[in-house]
C-alpha cells in the first residue's frame, strides 16, 4: 500500500495542477454550473457516488459500506489515513488490518489504487510521512492534505457551513449528518483559516468571487497598524484575502484649493480609489488601518447589494451619530469614481467636504446593511465584536498604554511576530521613525499583552515619544485631535494621585 505523498509526487496529472474538493453541503449542487475540466478532483465520503473523481477521500470505515461499488466505478483512488475513524474516533487498528476481508479495498490495493497518510487523531504514525491536522471535519484534512503535498491552488464545492447537505444525499440525512456531536458544519472554517494563514494555499469556495479584496487607508506611518489588522483578518477568514495598503497605490490624489475640503488626515480620500484600482470591476472591501477583525470576513464579502452601490456599517440603535463610511464593501462595476472629478467637483463647489465624507454623495444608492457589529467603535464582546475600531487616535494600542482594549491588539502582534508574518526588525525600524511607541518593544521581550499594567519602567521608555498624528498640521474640525481627550491623555500621568481623574472628568463635563 503506497502512502498518498509517494503516490502524489509520481503523478503527473495530481502535481502542479488546481485542485477541487467537492463535499455534501448544499452547494454540491452547483457543480454542473462551473467548467471543472481544469481541476484534479478530490471527494469528500460519500460525494464520490456521485461523480467520477482522481481521488476519493474517507476518513470514516463506515462510509466504505456505504459507497461500496461507487469507489471502484468513480474513484481513481482511494486514500485513508493509517488509522481510519470508527463512529467517529481513530482505531486502534491500522487501515491494512482493517481492509482484510473487503474485497472493495483489496481490489484497489491489488490495483495500486488504495493509499494512506498519517492523520492527526491518532499517536501510531508510520514513520518517514508527514502528519496531516484535523480537528473537527473532513474537509479540514483534505485541504491539509493538499497543502501538505505542495498544491497551492484550492477551490471546493458543498464544504458549506450550517447544518444541511445537498438534496443528493438526503438520504444520508439521519444516518451522518454532524454524527460527530457538531451543532454546526461552521466549526471547519476555523481550520481551515488556519491552514490557508499558515501555509499560504489560495483556497476558496468555487462559488464566491476570491480573493475577499481588501483596502486598507494608511499612510507609512500607519504599517504596522495595517499589518496586525491583516494578520487579524487571515486569522479569521476561510477563504484568501487580498489586502491592499492604498497608500502603495502609486496614484496620487489632488489636493482641492479650499483649505476646507482638503483631507483631514492623508489618507480621508484613499478610499475613493478603489473602483479605479479594481478596474471599475468586482466588490471590494474598504477599512481604515485603525482596525481589529475577529469574525470570518467572508461573512461581509458574501452580503448582498440589493441594488445598492455601496453598503455601509448602520450605527447601533442606542447611538444617534449619522452613518458611518470606515467599513464599506463597494460594487465596483457600478461606482464610476475618479479621484480627479471628485476633487474638481469639490473646486466648483458643486460637491462640499461634508457631502462627500459624511454623506458620500458620489454614490448613488447606499444601504446601511453591515451588522453593527463589523464596526465596533473602542467596544469588544466576545463572540459578537467582528470588528474592534480603535477611534481615539491619542489612545490607540501602537501609540499609547492606554487603551483598554489593548491586549488584544497586542495579542495579535505576538502571534503575527511569532509566526513570521511581522519581523521584529519591521517594529523596531517604525519605534526608531518615532511611528510606534518605544514601550511596545519592551511588551514585545516581555510578553506583557496588557497595556494599561506596564511597569512604570516601561512607560517612562515612551517620555518623549510624540504620535505622528499631533505633528499634523490642524484643521477646522479635524478628527486627528478629540480635544475631548487630549486632556487627559497629558493628566493620565497622575491618576495614580487621585487628583488627575478628578480634573479629567471636570475638563471632560466642560467639553460634553
Amino acid at each position: 500500500m503506497q502512502s498518498f505523498f509517494d503516490w502524489f509526487s509520481a503523478n503527473s496529472v495530481a502535481n502542479g495542477r488546481p485542485w477541487l474538493i467537492l463535499g455534501k453541503g448544499p452547494s454540491f449542487s452547483k457543480l454542473a454550473d462551473f467548467d471543472v475540466s481544469e481541476y484534479a478532483t478530490l471527494s469528500l465520503n460519500h460525494a464520490v457516488r456521485e461523480r467520477m473523481v482522481d481521488v476519493a477521500h474517507i476518513i470514516d470505515f463506515d462510509v466504505i459500506e456505504h459507497c461500496g461499488e461507487a469507489l471502484l466505478r468513480n474513484a481513481g483512488v482511494l486514500v485513508m489515513p493509517w488509522h481510519p475513524h470508527v463512529r467517529n474516533k481513530a482505531s486502534s487498528k491500522n487501515l491494512e488490518e482493517m481492509a482484510r476481508g473487503y474485497p472493495i479495498l483489496e481490489c484497489l490495493s491489488n490495483e495500486g489504487r488504495f493509499l494512506w497518510y498519517n492523520l492527526s487523531t491518532s499517536k501510531d504514525h508510520r514513520d518517514g510521512q508527514p502528519v496531516v491536522r484535523v480537528r473537527y471535519f473532513s474537509a479540514e484534512a483534505a485541504l491539509n492534505l493538499l497543502a501538505t503535498a505542495g498544491v497551492r491552488r484550492v477551490r471546493s464545492l458543498g464544504v458549506d457551513g450550517g447544518a444541511s447537505y445537498s438534496t443528493a444525499f438526503s438520504d444520508l440525512k439521519d444516518k451522518t449528518l454532524l454524527a460527530n456531536s457538531r451543532t454546526s458544519f461552521d466549526d471547519q472554517f476555523r481550520e481551515i483559516a488556519r491552514t490557508i494563514l499558515t501555509t499560504g494555499i489560495d483556497y476558496a469556495p468555487l462559488d464566491i468571487d476570491s480573493p475577499i479584496r481588501v483596502f486598507v487607508a494608511a499612510a507609512e506611518a500607519q504599517m504596522l497598524a495595517v499589518k496586525v489588522l491583516e494578520y487579524s483578518i487571515k486569522k479569521h477568514t476561510s477563504m484568501s484575502v487580498t489586502v491592499v495598503p492604498m497608500h502603495q497605490s502609486g496614484i496620487q490624489i489632488p489636493v482641492p484649493r479650499d483649505p476646507g475640503n482638503q483631507p483631514r488626515t492623508p489618507f480621508s480620500f484613499q478610499r475613493f480609489l478603489i473602483p479605479q484600482l479594481m478596474n471599475w470591476r468586482g466588490r471590494a472591501i474598504y477599512l481604515d488601518s485603525d482596525m481589529q477583525v475577529f469574525k470570518d470576513m467572508r461573512e461581509l464579502w458574501t452580503l448582498s447589494f440589493n441594488g445598492a452601490q455601496i453598503l455601509a456599517a448602520r450605527e447601533p440603535s442606542e447611538t444617534d451619530r449619522r452613518p458611518q463610511f470606515s467599513v464599506m464593501l463597494l460594487d465596483c462595476l457600478t461606482l464610476d469614481w475618479r479621484i480627479e472629478d471628485i476633487v474638481s467637483r469639490l473646486d466648483d463647489g458643486s460637491l462640499s467636504y461634508e457631502d462627500l465624507m459624511y454623506h458620500m454623495k458620489v454614490a448613488n444608492g447606499i444601504q446601511a446593511d453591515i451588522d453593527p457589529a463589523w464596526n465596533s467603535l473602542e467596544r469588544y464582546e466576545p463572540g459578537s465584536t467582528a470588528l474592534v475600531h480603535y477611534t481615539d487616535m491619542n489612545t490607540q494600542p501602537w501609540v499609547s498604554c492606554r487603551n483598554k482594549l489593548g491586549y488584544l491588539w497586542v495579542r495579535d502582534l505576538f502571534e503575527a511576530v511569532d509566526g513570521g508574518f511581522i519581523s521584529k526588525s519591521l517594529i523596531e525600524d517604525h519605534v526608531r521613525c518615532g511611528w510606534l511607541r518605544p514601550s511596545l518593544l519592551w511588551q514585545l521581550k516581555h510578553r506583557v499583552e496588557d497595556t494599561t499594567t506596564l511597569p512604570r519602567k516601561a512607560r517612562l521608555l515612551d517620555r518623549d515619544f510624540v504620535a505622528p498624528y499631533q505633528s499634523l498640521p490642524k484643521q477646522a474640525g479635524t478628527p486627528w485631535i478629540n480635544r475631548k481627550r487630549q486632556v487627559p491623555s497629558v493628566a493620565s500621568h497622575n491618576d495614580a494621585e487621585g487628583w488627575g481623574k478628578r480634573l479629567v472628568r471636570s475638563i471632560r463635563s466642560r467639553f460634553s
